[in-house]
C-alpha cells in the first residue's frame, strides 16, 4: 500500500514538473555610470559614521579624503538709503 501511494506521488510531481514554465535568464544590465567627480575603480568611504562619503578608496587601498570646499564669499551689505528719518 505504501509503495503505490509513493509511486502515485512521484508520477504526479514528474507531471506537474513536466508542466512548469521555466524561468529565462535575463542578462545582467551593466552597472550604472559613476557620478560626476567619482574616479573610476574606487569605493567610497565614511570615515566618522555620519551617512555622508567624506573620501574614497582607491584599487591599491590607499584612502583619500575630499577637499572641504571653500565657504561662499559673504555679501557686501547693502549701501544706505538717503530715504528716512534721518536721511
Amino acid at each position: 500500500m505504501h509503495v503505490k501511494s509513493i509511486v502515485m506521488i512521484g508520477v504526479g510531481a514528474l507531471a506537474l514538473a513536466a508542466c512548469a514554465q521555466k524561468e529565462e535568464e535575463v542578462a545582467s544590465m551593466p552597472p550604472p555610470p559613476p557620478p560626476p567627480g567619482a574616479i573610476a575603480g574606487s569605493v567610497a568611504a565614511d570615515q566618522n559614521g555620519d551617512g555622508i562619503v567624506d573620501g574614497y578608496y582607491t584599487a591599491d587601498g590607499v584612502y583619500h579624503a575630499y577637499a572641504a570646499p571653500p565657504p561662499p564669499p559673504q555679501p557686501y551689505p547693502p549701501a544706505p538709503t538717503g530715504v528716512g528719518e534721518r536721511g
